[in-house]
């Protein structure tokens, strides 16, 4: 069957009407819990509602106000029980697919395809740092659209590989969270070394042999390269790594600019490798993530961490900067009102308990397994949404049909 043109209006709703009582406890995501290019909601918060766009499972929801749209902000919902409303930001438009007619996982996909996104770009206005998407824009958008059978096949496809990454994420959550249990029982709680004597410490009882030092007797914190705007691309070969790419635990290039070569000037740490540890410096402070990729850059008012000693100390390090207790502390140094910043010289002097190097070598041995298997299936998500990237505009368009697919 051939694909039809529509006005999109006629062939999804735009914020449809729900009906949720003020005062009601409801489940509420926040646009910081959107994760950029993410399917997936990461969470919400059961509060009494009273003011929001309202959805349902099924819905899509998208962030129409600037630097989110840009962002990728752009969710599938599934968080919610059968015939439950759910309710957020004013600010997110809320697709739904009509009966019959669209698949809700299909409507996504086109909602995150390139082509729409960048229409709804194109249409903000209002002032600066606060433009809208012009709701009547995409209403009025005419679009091609394939038979519903071949809208459930191709977000098959493509739903096939987010839940791969999902899974994924999942994986690497929970390896996480495994080598945080593990950095808490060897050197906060001290189990394995409970039988031998403790001193005391300004930081409290600590193993015998141990001793108490500074971040920056594990770690030097190196500053970011100040890049010029002139150097920015429409393609090439490196991506900048920005604050709005250091995530809690992940590191996201969605927004990142391409730079066509290394300034002179530039030191060469800033020139990344897979497996080095970035600290955003600016506004959200403190989010730690691991590079996962060749041909990165480091912009300014991001630190690379970079383990005194050789890369034993990696997983240490990293542990150390991801517990909450330390990033508290960091939001305790950080200072600004407008938004906040870390000074890398007041990090440097925050006090830590140092265990001595044999120590540190067995922590690094039992841990970094964990470490490897996290960095491998990175690697795998990386693959994965890059394929998923080239054939969403590709299939969305019917330049290739779904029989063309195959991932043997």
């Amino acid at each position: 069957m051939k694909w039809k043109t529509y006005r999109l209006g006629n062939i999804l709703q735009f914020n449809p009407a729900e009906r949720l009582a003020k005062g009601t406890f409801a489940k509420k995501v926040p646009m910081d819990l959107l994760q950029p290019r993410t399917r997936a909601i990461s969470g919400f918060e059961m509060v009494s509602y009273t003011g929001g766009n309202k959805f349902r499972n099924g819905d899509t929801l998208m962030a129409r106000i600037t630097p989110c749209l840009e962002n990728g902000k752009t969710a599938y919902v599934s968080i919610l029980d059968e015939d439950e409303v759910g309710f957020g930001s004013t600010e997110y438009i809320v697709f739904r697919n009509i009966e019959g007619v669209t698949d809700s996982k299909y409507i996504y996909y086109f909602v995150t395809n390139p082509w729409f996104r960048n229409i709804a770009i194109k249409s903000m206005v209002g002032s600066s740092g606060r433009q809208r998407v012009q709701l009547a824009v995409l209403e009025n958008l005419v679009v091609n659209l394939p038979p519903l059978a071949e809208q459930k096949r191709i977000a098959d496809i493509l739903g096939a590989l987010d839940d791969k990454i999902e899974l994924n994420r999942r994986i690497n959550d929970n390896l996480e969270e495994q080598a945080k249990a593990l950095f808490k029982s060897w050197f906060v709680d001290f189990e394995p070394f409970k039988g031998g004597k403790f001193v005391d410490s300004k930081l409290g009882p600590i193993p015998e042999g141990w001793s108490i030092g500074k971040v920056n007797d594990v770690v030097q914190i190196l500053s970011g390269f100040a890049f010029k705007s002139e150097t920015f691309v429409q393609s090439g070969p490196y991506r900048l790594i920005t604050i709005k790419g250091v995530q809690d635990g992940y590191l996201d290039i969605s927004g990142a600019s391409y730079i066509s070569k290394v300034p002179l000037k530039m030191p060469a740490y800033c020139n990344l490798e897979i497996g080095d540890i970035l600290l955003s410096l600016t506004g959200n402070v403190g989010r730690v993530c691991i590079v996962d990729r060749p041909n990165l850059l480091l912009n300014q008012r991001v630190a690379k961490l970079q383990p005194r000693r050789d890369k034993q100390d990696l997983l240490f390090v990293y542990i150390l900067f991801r517990q909450d207790t330390f990033k508290n502390h960091l939001l305790q140094i950080a200072r600004g009102t407008a938004q906040l910043n870390l000074s890398p010289v007041e990090t440097r002097e925050i006090s830590i308990i140092l265990p001595p190097a044999n120590v540190l070598l067995e922590f690094s041995k039992i841990g970094q397994y964990l470490f490897d298997k996290i960095a491998l299936s990175n690697q795998e998500t990386l693959r994965l949404s890059a394929l998923r990237d080239t054939l969403l505009p590709k299939l969305m368009s019917g330049e290739l049909s779904v029989e063309e697919v195959s991932f043997d």
